[in-house]
């Protein structure tokens, strides 16, 4: 499966989501007429997923998304064994990735092979417990961390820090005076619980149709 892959629809559990925050806010209820069907996006699990999320790292998406398209195609680049063997001419030359990111990449890789990041385990650990055993690997922060379990692990609770288009997005369509700062979405987000995931997608959602360009999911 491809990174951030649409799917025609989201799943029953997320719709009942949906439709609770709707009835919650009446103004997350105007996103969808005003925007379309809301597409469910995921990412591949796993290395391959965190992988494309080092990729989207502080860059725009459309930059992220021609390295990740390089990066995938390279022999053995979505298996951690792999792609240490892989060095910077490759990383960095053919796949387009900057030495800071390469050097993510391998620690990835590495946490992976050695067993230090277990993503069989993610399933029987809390949110906190999965952020933390993602964000503990060198190179992968809270934002990459929740992009994960949002998109790959399909959690219906991460809202991701630091986001800017979640930022803008809130503050269009909440009509706040300006866009809030982190801390204040993160702390306005706990209103959304415990369907924060969906409020990020629907916010995302309302800031593509808003301004016409891909956002952090497809980042």
């Amino acid at each position: 499966m491809d990174a951030a892959a649409p799917f025609p629809h989201p799943p029953p559990w997320a719709m009942a989501g949906i439709a609770a925050l709707e009835a919650q806010d009446p103004r997350f209820a105007a996103v969808i007429p005003a925007a379309g069907p809301l597409p469910w996006r995921t990412r591949m699990p796993g290395f391959p997923g965190l992988l494309r999320a080092i990729c989207g790292q502080q860059i725009s998406n459309q930059a992220a998304s021609a390295i990740w398209l390089r990066l995938r195609a390279l022999p053995g680049a979505l298996d951690p064994a792999g792609l240490l063997l892989l060095d910077d001419a490759t990383l960095c030359g053919a796949a387009g990735l900057s030495r800071p990111k390469a050097a993510h990449a391998r620690s990835l890789a590495a946490a992976c092979v050695e067993g230090r990041l277990d993503f069989a385990a993610l399933p029987g650990m809390s949110d906190a417990e999965a952020l933390a055993h993602i964000a503990a690997v060198k190179g992968l922060g809270p934002w990459s961390a929740s992009i994960h379990l949002l998109f790959a692990e399909q959690r219906p609770d991460i809202f991701p820090p630091g986001d800017v288009a979640l930022a803008a997005s809130a503050a269009h369509l909440l009509g706040l005076p300006e866009r809030p700062s982190f801390k204040a979405l993160t702390l306005l987000a706990e209103a959304w619980r415990p369907w924060r995931s969906l409020a990020a997608r629907l916010l995302w959602h309302h800031w593509r149709c808003v301004t016409g360009r891909p956002t952090g999911e497809d980042a």
